[in-house]
């Protein structure tokens, strides 16, 4: 984790609907780095992760972002996908039809059963009884979070951004989730763990802490804790706002930080699938 940053962020802004979503966001992550993006729902962290993977309407207004030294402005979903960023969505695309075996292997550089395997196997899944089956309405809600996580961590991807990795599992616990990801910074691969649950940060190597669309601090997790705790529950900022002004704010951010309608979160799930569909046009 040493030497220059993986991923750079400089003064990222970005406003929708007369509304500054980011602000003037600085952040940097270190190739096999575990970084913990902490903040409340609505804080404008999704925004970021959309902004960072390039997704359609999540376009900066001003600010910078450098992916290994290299200026990722203009670059489509598919190119930054090829450069080795990866999203895993809080709420996984569902794509019918498709076996966990296709899903798992269309990110993988090259096909491998014994990687598909340990990927199942690291989210709990017996590799026999899932390899083959699809996709469908018959997998819960926390089946499909865990083989989206599989494909994340099948694909080994440079950086990979976790947008609420324990949301919607029923069975992996914390614990869990970390060794996960930890057996991916082993690997080289940088983490973005995406929440708003100060645990999850607690195994992390730095963390930063989001508040109104910018980051306020980054530093040690326990001190990120330490100020989320003290500060955010409840949080200061919003309870200074009065009446109907206040409400009016919860409501608007934690709309635009919902993320992209249904036909981008499925181009550009997990990273792979929008370079799928265009392949097949």
């Amino acid at each position: 984790m040493n030497g220059a940053p993986l991923l750079t962020v400089e003064g990222l802004t970005l406003r929708r609907a007369n509304r500054d979503i980011l602000r003037d966001v600085k952040l940097e992550i270190r190739g096999g780095e575990m970084h913990g993006l902490l903040g409340l729902n609505g804080s404008g962290k999704s925004s970021l992760a959309y902004a960072l993977m390039g997704c359609a309407g999540y376009v900066p207004d001003a600010g910078l972002v450098r992916f290994d030294s290299r200026d990722l402005s203009g670059l489509t979903i598919t190119e930054r996908a090829r450069l080795g960023l990866t999203l895993a969505w809080q709420e996984p695309a569902r794509i019918e039809g498709l076996t966990v075996e296709r899903y798992l292997a269309a990110g993988m550089r090259e096909r491998r059963e014994d990687r598909m395997q340990a990927a199942l196997e690291a989210v709990g899944l017996h590799p026999a009884r899932y390899i083959r089956r699809k996709l469908d309405s018959r997998l819960s809600g926390g089946e499909r979070k865990r083989i989206e996580l599989a494909a994340v961590y099948a694909m080994q991807p440079r950086l990979a951004m976790l947008d609420e990795p324990d949301s919607g599992i029923d069975v992996l616990s914390l614990a869990d989730i970390t060794t996960l990801i930890r057996r991916m910074t082993s690997e080289g691969t940088a983490v973005l763990v995406i929440t708003h649950r100060d645990e999850l940060t607690e195994a992390c190597d730095v963390a930063s802490l989001m508040c109104e669309g910018t980051i306020t601090v980054s530093d040690e997790p326990q001190v990120v804790r330490d100020h989320y705790r003290q500060r955010c529950r409840p949080c200061d900022i919003l309870l200074a706002r009065q009446g109907s002004d206040r409400v009016t704010g919860l409501i608007t951010i934690r709309n635009a930080d919902e993320g992209p309608g249904a036909t981008e979160t499925q181009q550009g799930s997990a990273g792979w699938r929008s370079s799928e569909k265009e392949g097949r046009a």
